[in-house]
């Protein structure tokens, strides 16, 4: 294949015929090409996705080695981004320029850091890689299911790997809190201690075509076994004895980033890095006070409709223990889920014109990571794989799942939620492929948690308790703009944390202390929520204020995830001329 010419030499060709510089669409479209075979030559799992049975036999390399040459190609790619005159590109290659300008300027300022010595949250981590990956494969021929097997033989080394840039992190004094390692201890216990029928490994082998023959599947699933028993199972084990001998007796005290060496400047980064705007924690800490104030308010205003008669703590109280709100059994809790499910479905296309192609589930949480997970999420689907996005609840401990918040969590964690959003994303045209990729959480979570206030138009909210669950699931992600801050900058306890969320909500006790774990492990996470959230509802409000009644609240949606995520700065400036342009200005 002839290469093209490289960034300089098409810039003398330039000069030469009397040009100042090389235009910037061609050199945009060429920095986007080596970008996305850089993303793909370090995803094997895509890779294999496009039939790629070498790559299909391994794991990321996240040797030193690879880490740094791939560092180094990013710090490259910015540069040669930052030469490029963005206001000389076309409307859509700016939306992309600017998606690109942010996975890389946070790539490169967080390379420093080195967060892979800390590779692991309080419910997941590379040990959950595996199980996550048999659920997304779909193996259709013999010569796959053989890649799957040697896959699975070289998941000790992918552990192995993972545990030498944690003793690196050890002797640099950069490690997770000892608070959430009971939780991570937990499950990597349990995942050593499976069958091989037990970790899910085996299913994408059970699951191969009945075309081929049985004797092939009856060799595969054997072959599988062994490589399973001998190999995989011996890495967990070994996995779980050096968390309990190694990194937990190294497990830090403290429970803020803060604590780690250049943590305050890490967590700075990791601030702006969530929230996607150059903020700091002090202002959102604050932020996140007035939230917590004005949510406060709605919420007395709703314990009057219902008539209760009683202090908000008692009202807490009632919530929190009455029978009535909480199901009897896990099958009860997913009907309601999947009843609330089919609801939101039935309102979609009054509030989008655009819905995508891709299904979702509602499915349980798996049972080993149900007891330190949250409440519910959502896992992504592959048209093309046949795979369907799945709305995740976690049935675990059914008295700390009230009725009351599910119908906030169902439309955040299907439609027109994550689901939606991330399906109309992948179903993009006319965008590169990593536009359908990236994920920007004050985008992503800062939707999802919009939705929960579009279901009151939707009409999701069927009694003043379940309205007060909504609050509460806003309150909740008020508190975290607080609590984040506070445990990873202004030097926090748990429990102080965990009383904001106990004084102004209604969640669960367990809820409460999975999430406050989950914060702890993951600084700077879930200062996306609100952040995006507070600019979607600005957006909505400043478009009905000024377009009356030309606003198009189907428009409006479809014009918000239309692009794909991208940061909230790049979104306001993409509504603010849509808004302009419905009007009839410009």
């Amino acid at each position: 294949m002839r290469r093209r010419p490289s960034a300089t030499a098409a810039l003398l060709i330039f000069v030469a015929f009397g040009c100042a510089e090389p235009q910037a669409p061609a050199a945009f479209s060429e920095l986007i090409d080596d970008f996305e075979a850089h993303e793909l030559a370090h995803d094997p799992e895509r890779q294999a996705r496009d039939g790629d049975l070498e790559a299909a036999r391994v794991w990321p390399d996240i040797s030193p080695e690879a880490t740094a040459a791939k560092v180094e190609a990013e710090g490259d790619f910015l540069e040669r981004l930052q030469a490029i005159d963005r206001s000389a590109l076309p409307a859509n290659d700016q939306v992309s320029y600017d998606v690109l300008e942010y996975v890389l300027t946070f790539r490169v300022e967080l390379a420093p850091f080195q967060t892979q010595r800390a590779p692991f949250t309080n419910d997941s981590g590379f040990f959950s890689e595996p199980g996550r990956a048999a659920s997304s494969l779909r193996l259709t021929r013999v010569p796959e299911a053989e890649a799957w097997i040697d896959r699975l033989r070289a998941l000790p080394a992918y552990f192995d790997a993972h545990v030498d840039w944690m003793r690196q992190g050890i002797e640099e004094n950069y490690v997770q809190p000892r608070d959430i390692m009971d939780a991570v201890v937990g499950q990597v216990r349990s995942l050593a201690g499976y069958s091989a029928e037990e970790t899910g490994l085996l299913e994408p082998i059970d699951e191969l075509p009945r075309s081929i023959a049985q004797s092939e599947r009856d060799r595969l699933r054997e072959e599988a076994m062994a490589v399973i028993q001998d190999e995989v199972l011996p890495a967990y084990q070994d996995l779980l004895t050096f968390f309990e001998e190694e990194y937990v007796p190294a497990a830090r005290p403290d429970l803020g980033i803060s604590s780690v060496p250049e943590g305050r400047e890490l967590y700075r980064t990791l601030v702006r890095f969530h929230t996607t705007l150059e903020t700091t924690p002090q202002e959102v800490h604050d932020q996140g006070l007035a939230e917590v104030a004005r949510i406060r308010a709605e919420m007395d205003d709703v314990i009057e409709e219902t008539g209760f008669d009683g202090s908000f703590e008692e009202f807490l109280q009632y919530l929190r223990t009455d029978p009535r709100f909480y199901a009897e059994t896990e099958e009860e809790l997913l009907m309601r889920a999947a009843w609330i499910a089919k609801r939101a479905d039935d309102q979609m296309p009054r509030f989008f014109r655009n819905l995508p192609r891709l299904p979702y589930g509602v499915r349980p949480v798996p049972a080993s990571m149900a007891p330190t997970y949250t409440t519910g999420r959502y896992w992504r689907g592959d048209l093309e794989q046949g795979v369907a996005g799945g709305y995740m609840v976690n049935t675990y401990r059914l008295d700390q799942r009230p009725l009351y918040e599910l119908p906030s969590l169902t439309v955040h964690e299907g439609v027109p939620g994550h689901h939606h959003q991330v399906a109309v994303s992948q179903e993009l045209e006319d965008v590169p492929d990593f536009r359908r990729r990236t994920s920007i959480t004050a985008f992503g979570e800062g939707w999802g948690l919009y939705t929960e206030f579009l279901g009151v138009d939707m009409g999701i909210y069927e009694t003043p308790y379940e309205d007060f669950g909504r609050l509460t699931y806003e309150m909740w992600r008020a508190c975290r703009l607080v609590v984040d801050t506070g445990i990873h900058y202004l030097g926090w306890s748990r429990q102080e944390a965990e009383d904001c969320f106990l004084d102004n909500s209604a969640l669960a006790p367990h809820n409460i202390q999975t999430e406050v774990t989950r914060y702890i492990s993951w600084p700077g996470q879930a200062l996306a929520y609100k952040t995006g959230e507070l600019l979607i509802r600005e957006l909505r409000t400043r478009a009905e204020d000024e377009l009356g009644e030309d606003f198009d609240i189907r428009a409006f949606h479809d014009r918000i995830l239309d692009d794909g995520a991208m940061p909230l700065s790049a979104l306001q400036d993409k509504m603010e001329r849509w808004i302009e342009e419905a009007g009839g200005g410009g």
